[in-house]
């Protein structure tokens, strides 16, 4: 039985969106500002983070979604696999590992979170603002994967076909805004 039976069979988080459209647009402008805006972390690196505390989290709708983005930006989706399967064998550029790994501490245990992981992620190069950004990501993505799990949403773009270059491509210039307009949320 769904846990919205006013959604369809099967709900997409569009579904959702148009049901319960009232507190959305300030939620897909942060979206935008944080994963498309200025970051010392590149849209791809945003993106990975997304997908990655997705798939920890076994939100198999947003993990799907953010691996396409993520691939649309260059990055591998059999990485992203790989870091939620086996994290340490992941082959991940070692000055992102530190935040990945500040990341998924912040998933399982934040109250366990030490000086030593944040000294990881300075001593990889990285500065406040990047650290703070891919915080923001995990914590968007920690409540959104509630979201989408608490009202039943269960599109898997996993049975989806894969994307051919051109729609990729057009990944790369869409907003958040653009999807919840397209949806039509003004």
């Amino acid at each position: 039985m769904a846990l919205f039976p006013s959604l369809p069979d099967n709900p997409h988080l569009a579904d959702v969106y148009r049901k319960f459209p009232k507190q959305l647009r300030p939620l897909l402008n942060y979206h935008d500002v944080l994963l498309r805006g200025e970051s010392p972390l590149s849209v791809a690196e945003r993106e990975l983070i997304a997908a990655f505390v997705s798939g920890l989290n076994a939100c198999n709708f947003c993990f799907g979604a953010h691996k396409i983005y993520a691939k649309a930006f260059g990055i591998d989706e059999n990485l992203i696999d790989t870091l939620v399967n086996d994290f340490d064998a992941a082959p991940v550029d070692e000055k992102l590992r530190p935040i990945l790994a500040y990341v998924a501490k912040l998933k399982d245990l934040p109250a366990r979170l030490t000086s030593k992981y944040a000294d990881a992620v300075y001593a990889a190069g990285w500065s406040e603002e990047a650290l703070f950004d891919a915080i923001q990501v995990a914590a968007l993505f920690n409540y959104m994967n509630r979201i989408i799990e608490g009202t039943g949403v269960t599109f898997d773009y996993a049975d989806e076909p894969a994307l051919s270059d051109e729609e990729l491509a057009s990944r790369r210039t869409r907003t958040y805004s653009d999807f919840g307009k397209s949806i039509g949320l003004d």
